[in-house]
């Protein structure tokens, strides 16, 4: 009988152990903060879809008791294209309308992928990875560094790096972006993060506001009926309802500056925010939002021609402010 029961003990601890160590992770922190990040893995990583760049996914980031980032999706699937958390970034793709049937493209920060029929490409879709490169990843206590190298794929090669850092000394998480086109062919692509914020698990309705440094405008599902773009905010005249969301193609509004690459996500019920700024001018600006999360999706112009390289960054500073009213 004692045997019986160690051996049922000893199988319900290695269950425990896999269902902990499910996938391959990182906690990052410094003063103010603390994240966990998933770790991009072909086998056994959380995020395995081919809409996304695998690195920088943040399930949980903690500020002065306030939780940024969470699950906003309702049933899990690693090769899922939404089935993704946190500051997520895609790139759009490379070759793939000059693919014919069976040849492969390229999605950078995921791999060379194989082009199944003539249809349109679709973000939606999950492609075939024929291969996922190789990735390196370096943990220190306040940064997880990624580096992805793939090599001839649909003629394209090149060497990308992410670093997600968190500041000394300052509410502040940094994501240091470098590519180097190693390859023959120049790149010549877009990226956008989708910023999948769900700050204290706040529903998307009127207690969430979208702030910008410019006289924002939208058209597009929802827009004038349930959320509202005017002056220098997005708003919501209601809570959203499960499997409800909105979308705008393009905000309209902002000019050829930097500084108009700056957004405030704040929720007025819990009284945190989060103030999103670049070094790099804005291409675009998608948004969409569902029942649980608010994404302004800003987009930037990548171009690397062969043995060159180029660099961008976006900064996040969270910061705190009296419930119920927002943040000057």
């Amino acid at each position: 009988m004692k045997r019986l029961i160690f051996i049922f003990w000893v199988f319900i601890g290695l269950t425990s152990f896999v269902l902990v160590a499910d996938f391959p992770e990182a906690e990052i922190k410094n003063e103010s903060i603390k994240a966990k990040l998933y770790l991009p893995d072909a086998q056994q990583g959380y995020y395995r879809g081919t809409r996304f760049d695998w690195s920088g996914l943040i399930p949980s980031l903690e500020y002065q008791g306030h939780q940024y980032f969470g699950q906003w999706f309702e049933n899990y699937d690693p090769k899922v294209h939404e089935s993704a958390t946190g500051p997520v970034e895609e790139f759009t793709v490379l070759g793939y309308d000059e693919a014919k049937t069976g040849d492969t493209f390229l999605k950078i920060g995921v791999g060379t992928l194989r082009k199944p029929d003539d249809t349109k490409y679709s973000f939606a879709k999950y492609y075939d990875i024929v291969d996922p490169g190789k990735w390196t990843v370096k943990t220190k206590s306040d940064r997880v560094e990624f580096t992805h190298e793939l090599k001839d794929a649909a003629g394209y090669s090149y060497i990308y790096r992410k670093v997600v850092r968190l500041v000394k000394g300052k509410p502040q998480l940094v994501l240091e972006h470098s590519l180097k086109n190693t390859g023959k062919k120049a790149i010549s692509t877009s990226v956008y993060n989708h910023n999948f914020f769900t700050i204290d698990k706040q529903p998307t309705g009127p207690a969430i506001e979208i702030k910008f440094p410019f006289n924002v405008q939208a058209t597009g599902k929802g827009f004038g009926d349930v959320v509202m773009a005017s002056n220098n905010k997005i708003t919501y005249t209601r809570a959203l309802n499960k499997g409800e969301s909105v979308f705008s193609s393009g905000l309209q509004g902002f000019s050829a500056n930097v500084k108009d690459y700056d957004f405030k996500i704040e929720n007025r019920e819990t009284g945190a925010g989060v103030r999103i700024t670049s070094d790099q001018l804005l291409e675009k600006i998608v948004y969409w939002a569902c029942a649980t999360t608010s994404c302004p999706e800003p987009y930037i112009k990548i171009q690397a021609e062969p043995g060159k390289e180029t660099t961008w960054k976006i900064f996040y500073d969270f910061y705190t402010f009296p419930k119920t009213a927002s943040a000057k």
